[in-house]
């Protein structure tokens, strides 16, 4: 089973189409102002959709962006908040072992942008002990 793609709440479609594009998402499909599909630029054929609600959310979902490398990742965010967008937490190194900033889309759904390297599939603590 491959996971194909997730799709999220947006209030403003605009404004989420516009967020999403600045994290590098490729818009692949529009069906302005109810739906919206990308694909993530590295090739890897993963893909989100939004799709237009009445109310903001805010649902406990959080969106993890992975990235190459930590400066990568820390690069990223000096790019999007040159660009205005605000982050609850700037780049971090955190306890499990991923850097990660955080911040919201426009529907409040939380975005997670982190650097994980190989502890993202196979951290200390992995259940079947593999490491790699």
């Amino acid at each position: 089973m491959i996971l194909n793609q997730i799709t999220i709440p947006c209030v403003d479609y605009s404004a989420s189409v516009a967020f999403y594009e600045a994290l590098g998402m490729v818009r692949i499909v529009e069906a302005p102002p109810r739906y919206a599909r990308f694909e993530s630029a590295d090739g890897s054929g993963a893909t989100l959709s939004l799709h237009t609600v009445s109310a903001s959310v805010g649902s406990g979902t959080v969106i993890y962006f992975d990235h190459p490398s930590a400066g990568a990742l820390d690069a990223h965010v000096e790019d999007l908040k040159a660009q205005g967008l605000v982050f609850d937490s700037e780049p971090a190194d955190e306890s499990w072992g991923w850097r990660e900033a955080r911040l919201r889309d426009p529907a409040g759904n939380e975005v997670c942008l982190m650097f994980a390297g190989e502890a993202r599939r196979f951290p200390d603590w992995r259940v079947d002990g593999r490491t790699g």
